[in-house]
Parts: C-alpha cells; structure tokens; sequence
C-alpha cells in the first residue's frame, strides 16, 4: 500500500485490520455531482482499495457552487476523468475504473455484473435510474448507499441516516420510497436524507437526456454534506466488525 504518509493518521483510528478491510473493499459510486464528487474524496482518502465511478456529464457553469471537480478552467470536461485524476494523484494505489455512461434502467444489470462490487453507492438524480440501481443491487445482494434530495435546502443539523424505508420529510425519497414498494425492495438500504422541507424550485428544464427536470436551488455546503455522511457511514460500516445499524437493532 501507500507508503506516503495517506494513512498514517487513519490507522491510529481504526487499526491494521481497518486498514486492510478499507484496502480490500470495492466500491461502485455512480453520480459525481455536489454529493458523488465528495464521497469518491472522503473513500479515496480513507484507503478504498478499487473504486468504479459512474458519470457521463461535463462541468457547466452551474456545477460550480458545489461541486467539487467544476472550476472556471474545468467547464466542459467530462466530470468522470476529472474526478478520476483527481483520486489518482490522492492515492495512484488505488484501483479506479472510469465509465462515462449514462445509467438507465437497461444498462444497470450489465454494469453491477461486471464490477461485482462491495457496496454501490447512489449518488444519482435520475428516479428511475436511482430506483432501479437500488433493486439491481439488491437482488445481487450488494450493499447499497443512496442519497436522497439535497437541493432546496440550506439546514446542515436536519441531516438523518437510517433505512430508506424508514425516510421522510423528503419529497424525492418519498417517490423512492413508493417505487421501491412496488417492487417489493426489502429493508437494509442506507440512506441520508434531510428533515428539512425544501424550497420551491424553479420550473422543469429541458435536457439532453431523459424528462425535463425542475432546477432546485443549491448552497455548497449541503451536497457536500450528504455527500460526506454518506461515504462516512459506508466507510464505518466497512470497518466495524457488525454493522452498527444491526447494533443499534440488537441493542
């Protein structure tokens, strides 16, 4: 492994064994906007050993209040090789897999098949791409993260973790919610969501891919934030011997 220094500090926290169950794990992260682009820092700088990146967007002018590969000098380019630089010039020991592919609900099974991951963490805005990358994995019995709504809110203390079942308050996880239901998706999915209730957004625009979507308004921090809980709580459970969320049930 890295022998510069990554992961002096880490290994006082979680130990030899930590250290090599982080080295050992795969992760798929799919989505590298304001919450995907923070979760691949936070599991890249944590000693992930193999991580798989999902993205087929560029940088737009928009992007820059949140997300952390846009910059003025970066508008344009594929969000994917940014991010992927990005991680390699972190930790070059890392394994990464770079997919500039735009997930639909036909491309997801092929896509989990061939990188047969540890955990799929969904970092994706598209609902039927984000309810379809939750049951795919499912069914293969892959640990799933997922992120729910971030845009329109600005309260960083009303975050919540728990099973996406258990989810409310949030619009977008209440449409996940009710799809997942209808196809009959069991409990276990992680999830972030926020208690707080969203500001109005901006009507649909059109896009090059998919149904119009409504534009929300974002702050740089909120994404972030998800982002990080998320990669955080995957990286916990990683490391701890039970899953804390069975703890808590068993306890």
């Amino acid at each position: 492994m890295n022998g510069n220094g990554l992961f002096e500090r880490t290994q006082i926290l979680v130990g030899d064994e930590g250290i090599k169950k982080l080295h050992n794990s795969h992760i798929l992260l799919a989505g590298l906007g304001g919450v995907g682009s923070f979760a691949a820092e936070v599991l890249i700088r944590a000693g992930i050993g193999r991580l798989t990146l999902i993205d087929s967007d560029v940088v737009a002018p928009s992007n820059i209040n949140r997300q952390l590969p846009a910059t003025i000098e970066t508008i344009g380019q594929k969000k994917v090789t940014l991010v992927g630089q990005r991680l390699a010039s972190i930790n070059p020991d890392c394994r990464i897999t770079l997919n500039d592919i735009f997930l639909t609900s036909e491309n997801i099974p092929e896509i989990l098949d061939q990188a047969q991951p540890d955990w799929v963490i969904d970092a994706i805005d598209s609902l039927n791409c984000k309810v379809s990358l939750i049951i795919e994995s499912q069914i293969r019995a892959y640990k799933v993260a997922s992120s729910m709504g971030a845009g329109g809110k600005v309260n960083p203390s009303m975050l919540q973790i728990g099973d996406v079942l258990d989810s409310n308050i949030c619009p977008l996880a209440r449409l996940v919610r009710q799809r997942l239901r209808r196809r009959n998706c069991q409990r276990g999915v992680l999830a972030v969501w926020s208690l707080e209730k969203p500001m109005p957004h901006l009507p649909p625009e059109e896009t090059t891919r998919g149904r119009p979507r409504a534009v929300n308004g974002t702050i740089s921090y909120l994404p972030a934030l998800f982002g990080l809980t998320l990669a955080g709580e995957v990286l916990r459970r990683i490391i701890e011997k039970q899953d804390p969320q069975q703890r808590m049930i068993d306890d």
